[in-house]
């Protein structure tokens, strides 16, 4: 598969996710865990802009909330994505880009934003640089960056093994309507696994696909699928942030059918009926001065494609 470009610039839009299952084995030797996982892309997403450089030139600038806590330049997964990229074609002295990422995914808020950048890069540098280069060997190369970045490519919804990175597509029919409560206070990915090793040093027992939501998915089943909604990180990243809790707790009191932290937290996200009662819980969390940043989304979307 060729990519090419018709203009001096292309923008790609990517989304975020949340996990609907996410199990997670001990720590390995090699720092990782094990994980089953099914991800599903939400309708919030970033916007990544890719314009020609000096040859051997990639920089990176953000914009949007929370811009000045996300790194520039090299330091960026997008950044590594387009130096990885250039390396790849052989070509990292000839090739420069200029990427402007708008971030509307939250930050370190468990959504996989900076592995959404990467996947958005990378597909954008394959187009501005009119690269052969197939949707599997992208795959490949974002999941040297990242676990989630291959997921971000595709989008949807889909189980991933080992560390979240190989994906096998899920049936999932209709539209699930979510409840966001995004949190200001990040979670570190790092700190959230490093509680988990400690309250669970064993992982969890056993490793396996949650069975009850792909049934869930396949059926198209809302209230089923909000049953069984699990994080096994939930309870690391809430020991860290017990001040979740009653957001948390309120949302299902308040009639959300499921809840659950998306990945290391801080976002929780609310399984509604519908949209309406997505409106409804986001009208009551805020009248009881609970979840300060809410937000309405929906899943399952595609994942990065292009806008220009």
């Amino acid at each position: 598969m060729k990519f090419s470009a018709d203009c001096d610039h292309v923008v790609v839009r990517v989304p975020g996710k949340i996990n609907l299952a996410l199990r997670s084995g001990p720590r390995r030797p090699d720092g990782y865990h094990d994980l089953v996982t099914i991800f599903q892309a939400v309708s919030v997403y970033d916007n990544v802009r890719a314009e020609h450089a000096p040859p051997g030139e990639i920089s990176v600038e953000v914009l949007g909330p929370k811009a000045a806590a996300v790194p520039t330049g090299l330091a960026n997964l997008a950044g590594q994505a387009a130096a990885r990229l250039a390396a790849w074609a052989g070509a990292e002295h000839r090739l420069g880009v200029r990427l402007v990422i708008e971030k509307d995914i939250p930050v370190t808020g468990g959504m996989a934003g900076g592995s959404a950048d990467a996947a958005g890069a990378l597909l954008a540098c394959a187009t501005l640089w009119d690269l052969s280069i197939d949707s599997a060997r992208l795959a490949v190369l974002g999941a040297e960056l990242g676990a989630d970045v291959p997921f971000c490519l595709r989008g949807g919804t889909a189980l991933g093994v080992n560390r979240g990175d190989q994906l096998t597509p899920v049936l999932s029919r209709g539209t699930y309507h979510w409840l966001l409560a995004l949190d200001e206070q990040g979670l570190s990915t790092p700190a959230v696994f490093s509680r988990f090793d400690q309250l669970y040093p064993r992982g969890s027992q056993p490793l396996k696909a949650e069975q009850s939501i792909c049934d869930a998915l396949a059926k198209g089943d809302a209230e089923q699928l909000g049953k069984a909604l699990v994080n096994d990180l939930q309870p690391a990243a809430l020991n860290l942030r017990p001040d979740l809790w009653e957001v948390y707790s309120s949302g299902l009191e308040l009639g959300a059918l499921g809840a659950v932290v998306s990945g290391s937290g801080p976002t929780i996200a609310f399984l509604c009926r519908s949209e309406a009662a997505a409106i409804e819980l986001s009208v009551q969390l805020s009248s009881e001065g609970l979840g300060h940043n809410l937000r309405r989304v929906h899943g399952p979307v595609p994942g990065a494609r292009l806008l220009i």
